[in-house]
């Protein structure tokens, strides 16, 4: 997907198809079966595997701990799976030993029913500050002493609070760690990521030959959502656009139906056990224009651009630079300029839709084993059309392998 997931013209994952009067019921989903079932989830030597590596990094950082709240590296390293809320529910990732984790009192019962690794628990009481309480955990271990890691998303007001609690510390990122640790999938990862893909293509499949003419993006949207509950994903909320509001990449509060001639842009996906999927196909309903397909074979040989340059080793942003370079060839940018590419070529996933690092110009990290993401570089022609082609991708030895096949054709589009 582009920039960020998502803006207009979502719907629920099992809404009725809204629009025309042909369209108000429920679709028949009868044909479609799981096809999750045999997928495993990550286990608890997954999760201790984890962090020893994290304790292995941190200790040649010379960071003492690392401080994670509610969201994916939470998950990522506990297992427990939280909301973020003014009350505060952390982990203090230590160097050595046990995790230790800090949740309300009245929440504790709730929040163990997801922790997946051994872990001691903290309680705080809604008249404590939770943070006088991680300073403490630092404390009492003696790891205040050493520089303390915060995970890149920790909200202000918990390191603020912990600066308070702890005036003498040492307060760095954490990204030397967590993104090393997170950015690398491992083989059971791999495969929950497989198994969202597999359920998004096969969405794809049953909803392309559905979509009719009047259905607006809404309309195909809930078909697409339906279709991967049924077969076992949790959707993503799909962005379907129509018409000229293809030209933008996340869309516009227009509302277009689809015609003869018309471009249809689907950007959908879903997770399986928590990972993700993420996959854009785009078609012209009936009469293809000259330009149509022009724009579609361009965006199809940047995909295959981007994906031969995703070498191992090589820097992140030289991907999206040889996008550009083909773009600019045929006349279009320079650069971020429009019509052309106005988004990065792609971005890192796994848990998160998006996650570090991405494929864009000036960012130095090398593709190394495991590393996963999108490539997606989409052409737009403001006022008239655009084009996004996407497909995710895992480094391995032998260079990038697909998770998803690209569309060999605009006839065949899925």
């Amino acid at each position: 997907m582009a920039p960020t997931r998502r803006s207009f013209l979502t719907a629920a994952a099992l809404a009725p198809l809204a629009g025309t009067a042909a369209r108000t019921a429920e679709p028949d989903l009868a044909g479609l079966r799981d096809l999750t079932t045999g997928v495993a989830p990550i286990g608890v030597a997954e999760r201790q595997a984890r962090l020893a590596r994290a304790q292995a990094l941190m200790r040649t950082q010379g960071i003492g701990a690392v401080l994670v709240e509610s969201g994916s590296s939470l998950t990522y390293f506990t297992g427990v799976r939280w909301g973020r809320s003014e009350r505060l529910t952390a982990a203090v990732l230590p160097v050595e030993g046990q995790p230790v984790l800090v949740t309300p009192f009245f929440e504790e019962p709730s929040v163990r029913e997801t922790l997946a690794i051994p872990a001691e628990v903290r309680t705080w009481q809604e008249d404590e500050d939770p943070t006088r309480l991680i300073g403490g955990v630092l404390a009492n271990r003696k790891l205040a002493a050493y520089p303390v890691g915060i995970e890149e998303t920790v909200r202000f007001f918990a390191v603020d609070g912990l600066r308070r609690a702890l005036p003498d510390a040492r307060l760095v990122s954490a990204n030397p760690v967590v993104r090393a640790v997170r950015m690398r999938k491992t083989a059971a990862e791999l495969a929950l990521m497989q198994a969202a893909t597999d359920v998004t293509i096969a969405a794809y499949r049953w909803v392309h030959p559905r979509v009719e003419v009047g259905m607006t993006g809404a309309d195909i949207a809930a078909l697409m959502n339906a279709a991967i509950a049924r077969l076992g994903g949790t959707p993503e909320s799909a962005l379907v656009l129509v018409g000229e509001a293809s030209a933008y990449p996340h869309g516009s509060k227009q509302v277009h139906r689809v015609a003869d001639g018309e471009v249809v842009l689907m950007d959908c996906g879903c997770t399986v056990q928590g990972y993700q999927s993420d996959i854009s196909r785009t078609w012209v309903h009936g009469a293809v224009s000259k330009e149509q397909r022009t724009v579609w074979d361009q965006v199809q040989r940047g995909q295959r651009v981007a994906f031969a340059a995703a070498k191992l080793g090589a820097p992140a942003g030289s991907v999206d630079d040889a996008v550009r370079g083909l773009y600019a060839s045929l006349g279009y940018g320079p650069g971020y300029k429009l019509p052309g590419l106005s988004h990065r070529t792609g971005h890192g996933i796994g848990l998160d839709g998006h996650e570090p690092v991405n494929l864009v110009h000036g960012e130095t990290t090398p593709l190394d084993v495991g590393m996963c993401f999108s490539d997606e570089p989409g052409l737009y022609l403001p006022g008239k059309f655009g084009v996004r082609l996407e497909d995710c991708f895992h480094v391995t030895e032998a260079g990038p392998r697909w998770f998803s096949e690209p569309p060999r054709s605009l006839e065949q589009p899925v």
